[in-house]
């Protein structure tokens, strides 16, 4: 069985300075639960190459992060991403949205990302978000024309958690009221920034960082135990 792991090349804010990309340990838990059951992971991006870090989740006191951070095979297939058009979305059961602000920018209206979640959903794989990588869910459309999130229950990073984090005057848009208006069931958490993951057939959706281990674990049960 392959994955698919989709991550942002897009690394700056409107104005502040500081530098966006992905969100470390919504890639590195991920991966790591997928890597322990010796699944076959590929990491895509809408441009292909380097994919940046957000420097706000470069935590190496967390323990998952420094073990693959320090990894040259990890860090490698970081910075050499593959493109769009170089992956057959035939080959994976399972695609993955990691998040991070930079996903705002560079996953919403990519077309090719876009397919590759379609067919994987189409031929009965899974398809998988977790906090600002579930904005690459938002206009996927299946082969009846209708959104692929229309009338599923998800969720995503939250207005209240984009408020604390005082990012407001920086992101393109509210996730949470975009999936509302493309007729979603949005749920969350009575708590910000607690793990919290929403599952509607074979869509799986968490909320925030602290979500990417329960995403994968239960994508993995679904896949291998029913």
């Amino acid at each position: 069985m392959k994955v698919l792991i989709v991550c942002t090349n897009h690394d700056t804010y409107p104005v502040k300075s500081s530098k966006t990309g992905v969100w470390l340990n919504e890639l590195t838990h991920f991966y790591d639960v997928m890597a322990k059951r010796r699944i076959i992971m590929d990491i895509v991006s809408p441009l292909g190459g380097n994919v940046p870090v957000d420097e706000r989740s470069l935590d190496l006191k967390d323990e998952c992060n420094a073990r693959y951070w320090e990894d040259p095979a990890f860090r490698q297939k970081l910075q050499n991403s593959l493109k769009p058009s170089a992956i057959d979305p035939t080959d994976y059961r399972l695609i993955y949205f990691a998040g991070g602000h930079g996903a705002m920018w560079d996953f919403p209206e990519n077309n090719e990302l876009q397919r590759l979640a379609k067919t994987v959903y189409e031929r009965n794989g899974m398809v998988t978000a977790i906090a600002h990588g579930v904005c690459g869910l938002l206009n996927v459309r299946l082969s009846d024309g209708t959104l692929l999130i229309q009338d599923k229950y998800v969720t995503g990073y939250s207005k209240v958690e984009e408020t604390l984090v005082s990012f407001v005057s920086e992101v393109p848009f509210y996730l949470e009221d975009k999936l509302k208006e493309n007729g979603a069931h949005y749920t969350k958490a009575m708590i910000p920034f607690v793990e919290f993951i929403e599952m509607d057939e074979r869509l799986i959706t968490g909320q925030n960082s602290h979500s990417a281990r329960k995403i994968a674990s239960k994508a993995l049960e679904e896949l291998f135990e029913k």
